[in-house]
């Protein structure tokens, strides 16, 4: 099979010749920069090479196309134009992390020191206005940092937190259409986009890291206290951004046609380590009807498969979402309450597929020994890959100091999971 024919097998919970594999397709499927360049160095034995930080929030590293072949990897993402801190992946430049790893930042990736040795970063690259996030010293990532106003409540209007929920414009068009028509007629991969504004409040996305000066709700705790203090403030939000990105959907359905294969919708979290932070009446009430318009919009325009990413033990959850329409389920985090593999499988493996589960990035994959490594991935191979229905990843992201041996381990269980 190729990659392509691989990943559609995945998708259509049929057999493919080998477990799909994916690695670095979406926001929530990545590596670290600093665990890509040491891979990199690993496999490929090229010291002098700078790896690209395509997704600067969370500091991720790019999976280059010699890297992607040398790996075995099925899936390449196209996503919006704008990263999280709201500047192009453009006029790249070099910039050294704290543990010394050699990177390259796009030119906008502007940044300062503050008085404990960290990066401050800026909205659009705007020194002139408030940092927007911060990478602790020793830290390999960005934290928003809360910019929340003093709330006035006779003054709060809905439509301040709806200031980023616009329609596409000709460019951010242009640019899913040549990327995803470049990779389509160029390559055999597997195609993956990340749609833009669908997302219901999703936390990292609240404190909108990309505007100079958000109005609205921004805070972390102030907006998760609103879902319960202000919901009718919440759900005219989400209103609005529903409406919006139905309208961005059918322009990106129109032209990209069935080109892609895989469509991110969501990544908000509606789990803890412990269970739901949510209960099944609340998700049913305030997100089912918007993520029931999205993906029924999407299937009826489109052979494109859903993706929701979500954390945590949301073993409670998981039907309502199949019921929302959602094909495909992300990080698959074993590790949580009710999230144990084999049972995972048994009960929805027929309704959805799991992407990710592949190895536990809490603990197996940065603490265990490689043989431990080795060991877990092939275990949620043989569970997950039973019969179709599956793509590989970690749980989340691999993060910048995981050891080198730990995912070299990881790759060779993939590889010698093909032979079994």
């Amino acid at each position: 099979m190729t990659s392509r024919e691989r990943l559609q097998a995945a998708l259509e919970h049929r057999n493919p010749d080998r477990v799909c594999v994916d690695f670095g397709a979406g926001a929530v499927t990545g590596m670290g920069a600093g665990a890509v360049h040491r891979l990199r160095l690993a496999v490929l034995k090229n010291a002098d090479y700078r790896v690209k930080v395509t997704e600067p929030y969370q500091m991720l590293g790019e999976i280059d196309e010699e890297l992607r072949q040398t790996l075995g990897i099925d899936v390449v993402g196209v996503h919006p134009r704008k990263t999280m801190f709201g500047f192009l992946n453009e006029n790249w430049k070099p910039f050294t992390m704290h543990d010394g790893t050699p990177v390259l930042v796009p030119g906008m990736f502007n940044t300062t020191v503050d008085e404990k040795g960290g990066y401050l970063i800026y909205p659009e690259g705007d020194t002139s206005v408030p940092p927007s996030a911060r990478m602790p010293k020793d830290s390999y990532f960005f934290d928003s940092i809360n910019r929340q106003e003093p709330i006035d409540e006779t003054k709060l209007d809905p439509m301040d937190n709806c200031e980023e929920f616009t329609l596409l414009s000709d460019a951010d068009v242009d640019h899913f259409k040549r990327e995803v028509t470049r990779i389509y007629n160029e390559t055999k991969y597997g195609i993956y986009i990340t749609l833009p504004g669908a997302a219901f409040g999703d936390i990292a996305l609240v404190p909108a890291a990309w505007m100079k000066h958000p109005k609205g709700i921004r805070g972390v705790e102030e907006w998760y206290v609103s879902t319960a203090s202000r919901r009718d403030y919440i759900m005219k939000v989400f209103e609005y951004q529903c409406d919006i990105a139905i309208k961005n959907i059918e322009i990106l359905a129109n032209a990209l046609g069935d080109m892609v294969q895989v469509a991110f919708v969501s990544g908000t979290d509606f789990g803890t380590q412990r269970g739901p932070f949510i209960s099944p009446k609340s998700f049913r009430e305030m997100y089912m009807p918007f993520y029931k318009r999205i993906n029924e919009k999407i299937h009826s325009l489109t052979k494109w498969k859903t993706f929701i990413h979500s954390c945590g033990g949301i073993y409670p959850l998981i039907p309502l979402m199949i019921q929302c329409g959602f094909d495909i389920l992300n990080p698959v985090q074993c590790s949580a309450e009710g999230m144990e593999a084999r049972r995972l499988k048994k009960e929805f493996g027929k309704d959805l597929v799991f992407w990710g589960g592949g190895v536990d990035t809490q603990r197996t994959l940065p603490f265990g020994t490689p043989e431990e490594v080795y060991k877990e991935v092939q275990e949620r191979i043989e569970i997950f890959n039973e019969d179709g229905g599956y793509v590989f990843n970690s749980i989340h992201n691999v993060q910048s100091n995981v050891p080198t041996a730990n995912i070299l381990a990881m790759f060779q269980a993939i590889r010698d999971s093909r032979n079994n």
